[in-house]
């Protein structure tokens, strides 16, 4: 995603984009881990694409029309969705067996693996400094999932897996920077997300139990269209290396919910490895501003 042509940045405007989006989806995170409570996971994945693909069409198709869905990429986009779909299904598991900011951080090795994937499959040059970010981003998430921790369990693969899938969304994104316009991304995002999880959902599907739930369940999906709307503009205002490092805000976010929701807050040592996460990551950041 790229500044609009012709237009001067306005990074103020996208950090505060940046940051209320952030907050909006760790809210979406927070409703999910507590309808992971009562509905299979599936069908939270299924409402989360489904109802996030109906308000981006209505939303976006009335002004953008064919543009919509216009790819000059389809298997790339097809990619891109099922990396996404699995990354998603991977953190609605974690998020059910895990704590919500310990899930989160982890996922939040996602960065650091671009950085790797970027050398393997975009032939990046990677200088010592970042090889050294990506060296303390594993180490700091391997100080939250320490041997002998709370988090130390199977569960901590869900995350794990989470970052990998989405590193391999973002690598895939990359490819079709400056091709495919953003809009058309997210849309196919979601098509392919909902028309895969919707394979599952015979299976799996359960009445909502209340009003509330299913209110909850159009809502994670709406919700997050919104919020990635709303990244997509941000990163329209202003470069996308400025606004990076206010993602992680989406920490404080988290860290907060999960303590005054279910009682959770990280130890002493997981805020140390979260710390160091952040970082490395925020290093990184920097440096793809400087490059």
């Amino acid at each position: 995603m790229r500044v609009e042509p012709g237009r001067l940045p306005d990074v103020s405007r996208g950090v505060l984009m940046v940051m209320s989006a952030v907050a909006i989806l760790a809210v979406c995170d927070f409703v999910t881990k507590y309808l992971t409570r009562y509905y299979p996971i599936p069908l939270i994945v299924w409402a989360r694409f489904t109802f996030h693909l109906l308000l981006i069409v209505a939303t976006l198709g009335p002004r953008l029309g064919f543009a919509l869905v216009k790819t000059h990429h389809p298997f790339i986009q097809l990619g891109r969705g099922l990396s996404l779909v699995m990354a998603s299904a991977f953190f609605v598991s974690a998020l059910k067996y895990m704590p919500l900011a310990e899930a989160t951080a982890v996922a939040y090795l996602a960065p650091i693996l671009v950085t790797l994937m970027s050398v393997l499959f975009l032939r990046e040059t990677v200088d010592p400094g970042r090889w050294l970010a990506v060296f303390f981003g594993f180490a700091g998430v391997l100080t939250i999932i320490r041997p002998g921790s709370d988090v130390f369990t199977w569960a901590v693969l869900l995350p794990v897996g989470n970052a990998v899938s989405y590193a391999s969304y973002q690598i895939l994104t990359r490819r079709l920077a400056g091709i495919d316009s953003p809009h058309a991304s997210i849309f196919y995002a979601g098509l392919v997300g909902s028309m895969l999880s919707s394979l599952l959902l015979p299976g799996v599907w359960v009445m909502p139990q209340t009003p509330l739930h299913a209110a909850a369940l159009v809502g994670v999906g709406a919700v997050s269209g919104i919020a990635h709307l709303v990244l997509i503009r941000a990163y329209e205002l202003a470069p996308a290396s400025r606004l990076a490092p206010f993602g992680y805000s989406q920490l404080i976010w988290v860290a907060a919910i999960g303590f005054f929701a279910f009682g959770d807050f990280p130890d002493f040592w997981s805020l140390v490895g979260i710390g160091v996460l952040v970082c490395s990551g925020l290093y990184l950041a920097v440096c793809e501003r400087k490059r």
